[in-house]
């Protein structure tokens, strides 16, 4: 039995409607209809909670669902491989282009007019849409960012957990308008290009995600000048009584401390190990904590 076929089944096994399947999931009716008729793909179990809601009202074994939408996805992806992919729409472009530094504008425009879907706007459309999609997921759990978002686009808290699920599916061989005014026109404060190098930086707007500015780089960088191990780094590593079971990650950090006026001993590698191994010298990172580290990055 398929995804589609077996939901039909149990919600006429059940005598319910596909609207209380929607209210269970929190999506809307017409996401459900469409997900049943085939005119929308079923969202990737990762990125979802609502094969679990949807299980629980249907009382299906856990993961069914998220089985046979993978399959389903599957087969899917190996039809579309053998399609050829389809240029921008026109107004993503302009969407995107209207995001540009201004002093860049025009310069990038040229380009894009000269070589439609070439490599530059399928460099800056993706690297735009990894930015969002990153902030996007992080946020997807959060129920008072989802409203917000919702309340900026003039839509339902129900259609924004539908959206989401499209949007993350996205890519620059399928982004749709409604993507972009969803989540790349609010999110996306302005982006500027190097031509020369191709780097680029993304401001993001800091009512819907704080933090700094994304910056990418796409040169050839030299590699880091070596460093001489420190001596009493190298007798430590050759001590087995001192070096013990050192990982080769905890090496790794031992040999990027650096010293200026006097030397360290290995006696001195040796405590920075246990240092670096007790617990009581560390705690958990809360999860606004985490949340901040990863928008810096």
């Amino acid at each position: 039995m398929d995804f589609r076929l077996l939901i039909r089944h149990r919600l006429k096994e059940m005598g319910t409607e596909q609207r209380d399947l929607a209210a269970a999931a929190k999506v809307t009716e017409s996401y459900i209809s469409q997900l049943l008729t085939g005119k929308k793909a079923p969202p990737a179990p990762e990125r979802t909670d609502i094969y679990d809601k949807m299980e629980t009202f249907l009382r299906l074994p856990a993961g069914k669902l998220a089985m046979l939408a993978d399959r389903l996805r599957t087969d899917a992806l190996k039809r579309k491989l053998v399609d050829p992919p389809a240029p921008l729409f026109k107004e993503v472009r302009e969407l995107i282009l209207g995001k540009c530094e201004p002093g860049k504008e025009q310069s990038v425009r040229a380009i894009l007019e000269k070589e439609p879907f070439g490599a530059l706007e399928r460099l800056v459309t993706q690297k735009l849409l990894d930015v969002v999609k990153r902030v996007t997921k992080e946020e997807s759990d959060d129920e008072d960012w989802l409203r917000l978002v919702a309340r900026l686009t003039d839509r339902t808290y129900e259609q924004m957990r539908v959206i989401v699920l499209e949007f993350l599916e996205a890519d620059i061989f399928n982004v749709s308008v409604d993507n972009c005014v969803t989540f790349l026109d609010p999110l996306i404060e302005s982006w500027d290009i190097d031509l020369a190098t191709f780097g680029m930086e993304i401001v993001l707007n800091r009512h819907l995600a704080p933090g700094h500015p994304k910056k990418f780089g796409f040169v050839e960088l030299e590699p880091a000048a070596s460093v001489d191990e420190e001596p009493g780094l190298q007798a430590f590593l050759e001590d087995p009584d001192l070096r013990g079971d050192a990982t080769a990650k905890e090496i790794e950090f031992l040999k990027k401390l650096r010293f200026t006026l006097e030397r360290p001993t290995p006696l001195y590698y040796y405590r920075e190990l246990q240092n670096l191994r007790d617990p009581l010298h560390f705690r958990r990172a809360t999860r606004e904590e985490k949340r901040v580290t990863q928008r810096r990055r």
